[in-house]
């Protein structure tokens, strides 16, 4: 490659390694491209980016030991120049805001990588945010939504993991009529009809995480 074009070095970070075997014959057949380190946790990807200080980092966001949320805060903190894009099941708005806002540059859904991501390393590395369609309709369409408060996310986590409004309660250390209140307001808030598409919707969404 000449000085005016160089190789885009890559780092894949994913708890799965056929995904990660699949984006390295993606980059492998581009000649401006190359794939200098793959990893499966958000430990691993804060020490291959100290030492390997790729142009452009795929990162996962649900990984064991850190995950990738917090590594691109971590990696963003000590490289303010860190150029990452979001690899996700989900196309939530909430979770890709949260991304942005950590410092992501990109976000694509894994569905689409074969289509979206070299295209995406690309306009990345030249240093433009970009995410993929499907995430940008989701912040569009919720963009005027009311927004869950911190007290309403915390009931909202239990009711993912199957907690009962009593256990609920006991847990957070607030009333059973505390606790209902804040059911209805979640139902209310996400259009929901009951406790369980409410936390459909805050896994879809990433509001919450799967438990």
């Amino acid at each position: 490659m000449t000085a005016e074009s160089p190789v885009i070095r890559v780092l894949a970070v994913d708890d799965h390694p056929l995904l990660r075997e699949g984006i390295g014959a993606l980059i492998a057949a581009e000649p401006d491209m190359e794939l200098v380190g793959s990893c499966s946790t958000g430990r691993e990807a804060i020490q291959q980016f100290r030492t390997l200080r790729p142009d452009v980092t795929l990162m996962d966001l649900q990984m064991p030991e850190m995950n990738g949320l917090d590594a691109i805060i971590a990696i963003r903190g000590e490289f303010p120049d860190a150029r990452i894009i979001v690899l996700t099941t989900f196309a939530g708005d909430v979770q890709a805001l949260r991304a942005i806002k950590a410092g992501a540059a990109g976000y694509v859904l894994k569905e689409g990588v074969h289509k979206d991501l070299l295209d995406m390393i690309r306009s990345v590395r030249a240093g433009r945010r970009t995410l993929s369609p499907e995430v940008s309709f989701q912040i569009a369409n919720h963009i005027s939504d009311d927004a869950l408060t911190p007290a309403e996310i915390d009931v909202l986590r239990l009711i993912a993991a199957g907690k009962a409004n009593k256990q609920i309660a006991d847990q957070l250390g607030v009333t059973e009529f505390t606790v209902k209140s804040r059911v209805q307001n979640i139902l209310s808030k996400l259009g929901a009809s009951d406790r369980t598409q409410a936390a459909l919707i805050g896994v879809k969404r990433g509001i919450v995480d799967l438990p």
